[in-house]
Order: C-alpha cells, then sequence, then structure tokens
C-alpha cells in the first residue's frame, strides 16, 4: 500500500510539474529575433536596444517619479495648539496646589506625615529634597511658588508641542522660571510643572495630503528624447519601467498583457484535466508505467519547447517543423489513443498566439499521420504516414489561402509552403522512426517493427526450431494462430502474442526428441521406461533452456516473459500420475514439488493467453474432438484448471475476457476440426489402385502402443 501510494504521489507531482513547465514554455519571450518582444519590467535585456528612430514624448513614468519625489519631500503637517489641552492641563495644576496647601496647612499633622501625604500629591512629583524645600516654604514664599509655577506652564503650553517634542520641552523649563526665585524654589516649580507637560499639536493628514497635492501639482511634466542610433538599454541590463515605456513609445517591445497570461493558464489547466482523465482511465500499461510517463512528458516538453523558441517571426518554418512527428512516435510507442490525445493538446499548445491557420495545419496533418500510420506493423505505413501528414497540411494551407487572398494569387508562396508540407512529412517520419529505435530499448518495448522481424520465418532461432524440431514448430504455429486470435477478441496486443508464441517452447531445442511431437513414428518413447521425476525434470527444464536461448539471441524482455510464464506453476500432470500409479495411488509418496513447473505465473493478459492456447491445443490435438460440445469440454476443463491452481492472480484478465477468449478459442478450432470427406480409392481394372503414400506407410513398423495418451500439455 505505501509503495502504491509513493507511486502515485510521484506520478502527481510529475503531472502538476509538466502543467507548470507547460505554462511556463507557453508564456517565455522564445522569439529574441522578433520585432515585437514581450517583456515587462525586471526582466534582463535580451539583446542591445537602439533607437530606431528620433524622438520626444512626454515621460509618464519619469513624470510621476519627479511627482513622487516631490510629494515625499513634503514634511508632515501638524495643526496649531489646541487651547482646550492647555486649559485641561492648569485645571490640574490648580488641583495639586490645593492638595499641597491643604497638606502644609494642617495643623494636626506632624511633619514626617506631612511628608508622606505630600508624596502622594497628584499629577506631581517631588523627590526627598523637593519635599523638604517644600515643607520649609514661608506662607509668602509658597504663593509665589504657586504664582511661579502656573505662569511656566501657561507659557509652555502656549507654544506648539508634539508627542516628539514632550521631553525636550520639559528640560527646557528651568529656563522659563523666574531668576528671583532660588534654586530650591526654582525646582519645586519644576517638578510641579514638568508631569503637566503634554502634546498640543497634532499629525493632521488631511492638511499634509493637502502639501502633498500642492508639491505634486508644481512638478512640470518630464519630456523625454531620443535620437536615432542611441542606446537605450544594453543586453543583460535589468529593464526598468522608464526602458520599458521608451521601447514601448519606439515599438520595439510590447507590454506583456495579464490577460493573455490568464488565457494561458486557463488553457494550460484546461488540458491538463484531459491528460489526467485519460492517464486515469487509459489500459495501456506502457502509458501508466512511471518510466513511460516521464518519457511522454519529455517528448512532450521538447517538442512544445521547440515549437516555441523557433516558429514566432517566421514565414515558412512553422510549416517545416516536425510536430506531427510528436503524434507518430506516441502513437508508435504508446498507442493510437495516446495519440490522439496528446496530439490535440501539443497541437492547441504550439500553435498558441501564432498564425490563424497553424492550429488546424498541426491538427489535420498529426491526426491524419497517426491514423494512416495504425498500429505501425510495416515500414510501409510509415511512407503512408508521411504522404498522410503532406496531403493534410497542403490542403490546410490551400483552404485558409485561397478564399482570403486578392488577385493574383501568390502562387509562389501557395506552392512554397505545400512544399514545406510534404518536407514535413518526409522528416516527421524519419525522426519518428529514430526515437522510436532509441525510446523503446529505454522504456524495454518491442515495437510493431521489432516483432514483424522476429517472426519472420528465416529468423535464426525460429529456422532452427523448424528444422530440428518440427513438430514443435508446428505446435507453436498452432498455438500463435489460437493465441493471435483470442488477444485481438479482448483487445490485448495480438501481434506480441502471436510472436511470444512462436517463441514459448524454443526450450525443446535442447532435446527435440524427448517431446512427443518431435519423435518419429518407429521410436519409442523414453516416457514410458524412465523414472517419473526424471522424465518430469526433463520436461520442465525447457522453460529454462528457453530463457538461455532467449538471452543468447537477445530477444525483448516481453519475449522472455512468454517463455517463463507460459506453464506458470502448473504440475507435469502425466508425470506425477505415473508416479502416483508406481507409488500404489499414495500422493504421500509423491512429492509433487518436483512435478511443479517454476514459474512464474503470468503477469499479463498476452503470456495468461498463451498458457490457455497451449493447453487447449496440446488437449485437442491429443483428443481429437469430433464435435463443438468436445471442444468447449476441452477449452472449460483447461480454463477451470489453470483457475484452480491460481495460476491468473497476476494476470488483469476479467470473467468476461475469459468468455471471449474460449469463444475465440471455439471458433479457431472449429475451422481445424471439422468434419472432412473420405476420398474412395480409385478402381483399375476391378481392383483398387494403391497410392504411393499408401504403400509406403503400409511398409513401416506399427508403433508401440502407450500405456497412456500423453500431451504437450503439463
Amino acid at each position: 500500500m505505501a509503495a502504491r501510494f509513493a507511486s502515485r504521489l510521484l506520478e502527481l507531482l510529475l503531472l502538476l510539474s509538466i502543467a507548470l513547465l507547460t505554462f511556463l514554455v507557453l508564456i517565455q519571450p522564445w522569439d529574441f529575433g522578433a520585432a515585437n518582444l514581450p517583456l515587462q519590467e525586471g526582466d534582463a535585456s535580451p539583446q542591445d536596444f537602439l533607437a530606431p528612430r528620433d524622438i520626444q514624448y512626454e515621460s509618464q513614468v519619469l513624470t510621476e517619479e519627479a511627482r513622487q519625489a516631490a510629494e515625499r519631500e513634503v514634511e508632515p503637517v501638524y495643526a496649531p495648539p489646541e487651547p482646550s489641552v492647555a486649559r485641561q492641563q492648569m485645571e490640574r495644576l490648580q488641583a495639586s496646589l490645593d492638595y499641597i496647601a491643604s497638606v502644609l496647612l494642617n495643623p494636626e499633622s506632624s511633619t514626617e506625615q506631612k511628608r508622606e501625604a505630600l508624596r502622594r500629591t497628584p499629577n506631581a512629583s517631588f523627590s526627598d529634597e523637593d519635599l523638604g524645600n517644600l515643607l520649609l516654604l514661608t506662607p509668602n514664599r509658597w504663593e509665589l511658588v504657586q504664582s511661579e509655577a502656573r505662569r511656566v506652564l501657561e507659557r509652555a503650553m502656549q507654544n506648539p508641542i508634539r508627542s516628539t517634542d514632550v521631553e525636550s520641552q520639559r528640560r527646557n523649563l528651568p529656563s522659563l522660571v523666574s531668576i528671583s526665585l532660588t534654586e530650591r524654589e526654582a525646582s519645586l516649580v519644576v517638578a510641579l510643572v514638568s508631569p503637566l507637560i503634554t502634546a498640543n499639536s497634532f499629525y493632521s493628514p488631511e492638511l499634509t495630503e493637502a502639501a502633498r497635492q500642492t508639491a505634486r501639482q508644481a512638478v512640470q511634466p518630464v519630456i523625454k528624447s531620443y535620437v536615432r542610433g542611441q542606446t537605450i538599454v544594453r543586453r543583460g541590463q535589468v529593464i526598468t519601467a522608464a526602458d520599458l515605456e521608451a521601447l514601448t513609445m519606439l515599438e520595439l517591445v510590447e507590454p506583456r498583457d495579464s490577460l493573455a497570461l490568464a488565457g494561458a493558464a486557463v488553457l494550460v489547466g484546461a488540458l491538463m484535466l484531459i491528460a489526467v482523465l485519460f492517464y486515469r482511465r487509459t489500459q495501456a500499461v506502457t502509458v501508466r508505467r512511471l518510466r513511460g510517463l516521464l518519457v511522454l512528458s519529455l517528448l512532450f516538453l521538447i517538442f512544445l519547447t521547440g515549437a516555441r523558441l523557433l516558429l514566432p517571426g517566421h514565414a515558412v518554418l512553422p510549416y517545416l517543423y516536425p510536430l506531427p512527428a510528436f503524434s507518430l512516435l506516441v502513437t508508435a510507442l504508446f498507442g493510437l489513443e495516446s495519440g490522439v490525445v496528446f496530439s490535440i493538446a501539443i497541437s492547441v499548445l504550439a500553435a498558441f498566439g501564432m498564425a490563424a491557420d497553424l492550429l488546424p495545419y498541426y491538427l489535420m496533418s498529426s491526426l491524419c499521420g497517426l491514423l494512416a500510420l495504425g498500429q505501425a506493423r510495416r515500414l510501409g505505413t510509415f511512407l503512408r504516414a508521411a504522404a498522410a501528414i503532406a496531403l493534410a497540411g497542403s490542403a490546410v494551407v490551400v483552404a485558409f489561402r485561397l478564399p482570403f487572398r486578392e488577385i493574383p494569387w501568390d502562387w509562389l508562396g501557395l506552392v512554397t509552403l505545400a512544399g514545406a508540407a510534404a518536407i514535413n512529412g518526409i522528416v516527421s517520419i524519419g525522426l519518428a522512426l529514430f526515437l522510436q529505435f532509441l525510446l523503446a530499448q529505454f522504456l524495454d518495448l518491442t515495437t510493431p517493427l521489432q516483432l514483424l522481424e522476429l517472426s519472420r520465418p528465416d529468423f535464426p532461432l525460429l529456422r532452427e526450431l523448424l528444422n530440428r524440431a518440427p513438430g514443435t514448430y508446428q505446435h507453436s504455429l498452432q498455438v500463435a494462430n489460437l493465441a493471435e486470435q483470442a488477444a485481438e477478441r479482448i483487445g490485448a496486443d495480438g501481434l506480441l502474442t502471436r510472436v511470444g508464441a512462436l517463441f514459448h517452447d524454443i526450450g525443446k531445442l535442447s532435446n527435440p526428441l524427448f517431446f512427443i511431437e518431435n519423435q518419429p513414428a518407429d521410436q519409442l518413447d523414453p516416457h514410458d521406461t524412465m523414472d517419473p521425476v526424471e522424465a518430469a525434470e526433463g520436461i520442465i527444464r525447457h522453460v529454462s533452456e528457453g530463457r538461455k536461448l532467449a538471452i543468447q539471441y537477445r530477444l525483448p524482455r516481453q519475449i522472455l516473459a512468454f517463455i517463463e510464464e507460459h506453464h506458470g506453476t502448473l504440475l507435469a500432470r502425466y508425470h506425477y500420475n505415473r508416479a502416483l500409479e508406481k507409488a500404489g495411488g499414495n500422493a504421500a509418496k509423491v512429492d509433487a514439488a518436483r512435478f511443479r513447473y517454476p514459474g512464474p505465473t503470468p503477469a499479463s493478459r498476452e503470456t495468461a493467453i498463451l498458457m490457455l492456447a497451449d493447453s487447449v491445443e496440446a488437449r485437442a490435438r491429443a483428443q481429437r474432438p469430433k464435435s463443438d460440445d468436445d471442444l468447449r469440454a476441452i477449452i472449460q476443463a483447461v480454463l477451470e484448471r489453470c483457475q484452480n491452481e491460481g495460476q491468473f492472480v497476476n494476470a488483469p484478465l476479467t470473467h468476461q475476457d475469459l468468455t471471449q477468449i474460449a469463444e475465440s478459442f471455439l471458433n479457431t478450432l472449429r475451422g481445424t476440426y471439422h468434419p472432412r470427406l473420405q476420398y474412395p480409392a480409385e478402381p483399375v481394372d476391378g481392383q483398387t489402385q494403391l497410392s504411393f503414400k499408401t504403400a509406403l506407410f503400409s511398409s513401416q513398423k506399427p508403433r508401440q502402443k502407450r500405456k497412456q495418451t500423453k500431451t504437450n500439455e503439463p
């Protein structure tokens, strides 16, 4: 479960990465040689930009910068001092003075009690020295201190005091006290007034904004000028807003449109949604494997990046660009369904924002090419696909140009683009064939062309099988016919199944005469005299011997799977039964493991079909069924045996698949074992003339009768 979750997480991250990279490829300024480059402020200049002509214009950017600078120079504006604040502070001072007077005039309090009471004076803070001085004041001097405190506070609060100026105003209080007071009395005045100094002038946003607007309006528009050939911005220099304005005024760039970016994002999102939905429903194993998904994604990005890099600003190059090669390659590697889906996606993205006819040009040529390619089983189909690409591209060129051209028509341009479409078809086919050869090895795939090459009768291993084991060769041909028809019936890979069936028994080449289908009619069967265990080991060994031959002849891994899995972990039933008979029917005395094939069990629909076809063909050849019911019984017995022994636990076969496979076997075998007419011998002078064939076989010795009918089936 954890491994599956990790795999799904990697697949999700890969899809998200591809979506992001696709979006970046779609919006980047790839065409550096075009007249208009989609640049924005903060980009690095891709080239030196020179003024193509003299120009003078009012720079909105520089004017705005000057006005903003003028605004920044305006200091914050504060309102005039508020009298209410001064009055409030004067009232607080009077309250403090009244409190002090009440304490000083209280005859019942001791000196120490007065000191403590004065320490609690509201809105005042006295030091111990100030408290002592206060207690020593005479009534006349106390009146003088009170009067001076009121005067100093009133004078201080008449000036504008901002919140940042409070401390400086407090430090300046001693300079406001009259020199007629002693130092001790002046200290008391400062102690009384200092806590009451507070801000009375506050920041006014309205006045400040009005001052800034006045300063802004006073700035004159900035006029910018360039002469022809003057450098505006050098290559690699970061483009400022003023540079971008100048480049735009001179029509050297086009500003990046945020709506266009949003449109690109929506387009990429929609196409990625289609890709995800297709990925979830596809049955193509290669696409669903992480390696296959990675290769598909890289191909998509490479072809898309090439299109966005090379095509803008050119007249003929877009029609030469071999975008259909991507469609052909995906079809050859991953199947027709994948080719159609990803052809639509890359055609839409490659033509985004370009000439109106490029989208139908790429789409029609790609779809026609991959439909003409089909299953890519012949080299001729690639040539047919090249012709389809050329014809479809030429048709789109003609359809989009003839109705919109004024007379006289541009026949030279039309012929040029039609020729470009023809070259496109040829280049696309060559590129697809080359990349298919390289990527098939990386993906561990067996391409149809490679399979067809392997299935040729003159392939060295098949020729050796025909010469040294003709019975096995004929059996393999029959099994190949059965398996191929069944595979195509359920939508599996028929060609792969056929080729795998041709090679499934090549291990019998190590000892051809040990297998009944290769034994001459007059030869005694060695299995009848051998120990059952030894005979079974010899039969089972053909799987491992076949694997060695497959590696020696460098057969693809997918063909190797047919050799290893076509018997799964079934029992060599004939020899096991002989061992039971020899043990008197006591199964405890027989080690079944020594009669069982090593496996593995089939892991694909194709190898599972081969297992069934191999057993059905062997039984049918041994039992010679006379009717459809006999054939059905044979097929049903093989199906039940394989299912009961758990041979399909790793094969993605459904009950419906097994039903269709059985019907396919029945239809194929019905044509093989249908009744035939018995031709009478030709009479000659009242006697029956014996044919040379009859005379030849009548001279052979009869073969020893077998105790039990034995087949190739395990």
